[in-house]
């Protein structure tokens, strides 16, 4: 579905929902689940952080990145370390095959990953970190996907409402195909989720990305 929005000029185009009782209870869902799903996976970590570690031992098994936030206040995400420790480095040598559009730097096949990384991304495994990020508050179960922080600053003014609203763990662009949706409508797919934001919406949203990571779906 695509929002009536009237084009780039109409740049408030939405309005996030600011009613109490869906922010306490979703900020009371965020707790609880990223809570208990840190104490049933914490043996996952130390299996996962052992395989890291063994194919390089350079670097820490938990990576750390900036990226943009709410309000455009940048945090530091966690994930497992899927690329070898001096991917940062070799990414200038790269640009010209980015495959994404936008500010947004993807490749297939991203000689950068490690063999432990492809496993760990196609199951979305090495997301599993973010749970600590949920359990704090610098992220939501559901909500656009925070961007680095280079790739959120050339966002322009129509993209950036998109930061109106916490980021999140999963979110439409999650659940509808990732890196096969181009830059400009997983912008879109953001605002929309902004507009429609509810109870209802966040449900399905966390419903439906359970088989779409079990399948692997748009996962590179």
């Amino acid at each position: 579905m695509h929002l009536p929005i009237g084009g780039r000029q109409n740049i408030l185009s939405v309005q996030p929902n600011k009613r109490r009782s869906y922010l306490f209870i979703k900020r009371l869902t965020d707790i609880v689940v990223s809570g208990v799903a840190l104490a049933i996976l914490s043996p996952v970590f130390f299996v996962v952080a052992v395989a890291i570690k063994l194919e390089d031992p350079a670097g820490k098994a938990v990576y750390r990145q900036l990226r943009t936030g709410k309000a455009g206040i940048p945090f530091w995400i966690h994930k497992f370390r899927s690329m070898y420790n001096n991917a940062d480095a070799v990414k200038e040598l790269l640009k010209d095959r980015n495959e994404m559009g936008g500010p947004v730097f993807k490749i297939r096949d991203d000689p950068r990953v490690t063999k432990i990384g492809k496993i760990i991304r196609k199951l979305s495994i090495d997301e599993i970190p973010q749970f600590f990020n949920v359990f704090k508050g610098d992220l939501s179960l559901v909500g656009p996907r925070p961007l680095p922080v280079e790739e959120a600053d050339a966002c322009d003014f129509f993209q950036k409402q998109r930061e109106f609203v916490k980021p999140g763990l999963t979110c439409t662009w999650q659940i509808s195909g990732r890196n096969n949706i181009s830059f400009e409508r997983w912008m879109e797919m953001d605002i929309e989720y902004i507009a429609k934001q509810s109870l209802r919406t966040d449900f399905v949203i966390l419903v439906k990305t359970v088989p779409a990571v079990l399948l692997s779906r748009g996962a590179s």
